[in-house]
């Protein structure tokens, strides 16, 4: 149930208000992608020339990121484009996409499962999810392509400094060291982790482990990540896998061997009229989607929220790097 059926409900409560939005201003909001980039190993031909297309993108480094991946790749085919990324919440994406006033978006399989589809229980195999997501959303006019690895997914995390003394690698490592020693493991996490089903308490009980209430510290996200690198008060951390802090605090990434947390593994969803028309979009984004993982995100991210570098040019900088486009 990640980010959780209270998400959904949550969801749910702004829809009425992004609906007002997007009914009363059709989204137009943007500017022209206006970049001189040309096919590299993907575009060939300029199968999009002519075509006028918009992408959108949620509020946030990484999929303002990718979404500028999606225009740049969209212009470099001949497209004319529109760029009105960097919507508020994910309901404004996702309305924007079912009602045509964008083309294309990446979005996340778990969002879409839980959030938009209302299922409680996510699906534990990631291919199993992104087909019923598939499936399930043609009804609601929106097409997926194929998913990436990229799973931007609750985890706990550990410096390395401290990860020297207990070696730990999975959370079944975790739960061995807090049945052994209870007093060694301290965890910091948000209000929110500490109390749902998926996260904190459901991790607990999947992985048999029960913390002393004492040794759950509750803090704001951002604090978590220099905790965890900086102080001896958390031994872990909880952070999201792609987060680009993780590379730039050099911290380790506990794996989930239990599979606890849902997959939320990113892939274009596009309006399914404009698939049709333009069937050729499937050619230029599947080898980009093939590219991207988790490390290559964290990577990318921490240009944005470390760094301090524009979106746009993380991207298109990558792209260029990757070869799928080239300078005009």
């Amino acid at each position: 149930m990640t980010r959780s059926v209270r998400t959904a409900l949550a969801g749910l409560l702004v829809l009425g208000a992004a609906l007002t939005g997007l009914s009363g201003c059709g989204l137009k909001s943007g500017s022209p992608m206006v970049d001189d980039v040309v096919p590299g190993s993907v575009g060939q031909g300029r199968p999009l020339r002519g075509a006028s297309l918009t992408i959108t993108s949620k509020n946030f480094s990484e999929n303002i990121i990718l979404g500028h991946m999606i225009g740049l790749i969209f212009k470099a085919a001949g497209a004319e484009v529109l760029d009105r990324t960097n919507l508020p919440g994910s309901i404004s994406g996702r309305e924007a996409i079912v009602r045509g006033d964008a083309d294309a978006i990446y979005e996340y399989t778990g969002t879409a499962w839980i959030t938009y589809l209302g299922n409680a229980e996510p699906i534990t195999d990631p291919q199993a999810q992104w087909r019923a997501v598939r499936d399930a959303d043609v009804k609601h006019g929106v097409t997926w392509l194929p998913q990436s690895t990229l799973n931007n997914t609750y985890a706990l995390a550990i410096s390395k400094k401290n990860n020297a003394r207990y070696g730990l690698k999975t959370l079944s490592d975790v739960a061995a060291l807090a049945r052994k020693d209870p007093s060694a493991v301290t965890v910091c996490v948000e209000n929110e982790f500490a109390s749902r089903d998926d996260g904190l308490p459901g991790m607990e009980k999947e992985y048999g482990m029960k913390l002393p209430a004492a040794n759950i510290r509750k803090m704001d996200a951002g604090i978590i990540y220099t905790q965890v690198s900086q102080s001896d008060s958390c031994l872990l951390g909880e952070v999201f896998t792609t987060d680009g802090r993780i590379k730039a605090m050099d911290l380790t990434v506990l794996a989930d061997d239990r599979r606890f947390f849902p997959n939320y593994n990113a892939a274009p969803a596009l309006h399914a009229e404009t698939y049709e028309r333009y069937p050729a979009i499937a050619g230029l984004l599947n080898p980009l989607s093939a590219r991207l993982t988790t490390a290559v995100a964290r990577d990318l991210n921490a240009k944005v929220d470390v760094e301090g570098r524009d979106p746009h040019e993380v991207a298109k900088e990558w792209l260029i790097e990757q070869g799928f486009i080239k300078e005009g």
